[in-house]
């Protein structure tokens, strides 16, 4: 039996590599067949913010990686409702659905999971 995996995805788009990392991750274990699922958590959530230009910073565009996701078996998308609401967003502004979670569904949903990524 294959472990789960939660790929948790801290980082702005364009703060780095990070952001693509973990989206290479869970690219790579959904390809496996591995139960993978994302968490974007403080900053992580400008990663599904819809309307991002990119180019202006000349970084690439990680809205195809994210995109892809459910065509490699990677369908649990999650986000934290209070680092969307620290940076003044809300549902309505992510380019992909993701379930939004409280502090206490945060804390059960990584109980769910056998390993966690943190990136």
């Amino acid at each position: 039996m294959s472990k789960s995996l939660l790929i948790v995805s801290r980082q702005s788009p364009w703060s780095g590599p990070s952001a693509r990392e973990a989206l290479d991750i869970a690219l790579a274990g959904g390809a496996f067949g591995l139960p993978v699922a994302m968490l974007f958590l403080d900053d992580g959530v400008f990663q599904l913010r819809a309307g991002q230009q990119p180019g202006l910073l000349q970084q690439k565009d990680l809205g195809a990686n994210l995109r892809a996701l459910p065509l490699f078996g990677v369908e649990e998308l999650y986000v934290s409702r209070h680092s969307l609401s620290e940076r003044g967003l809300d549902e309505q502004a992510l380019n992909l659905p993701a379930r939004s979670l409280d502090d206490a569904e945060l804390t059960a949903l990584f109980d769910q999971y056998d390993q966690v990524i943190t990136l």
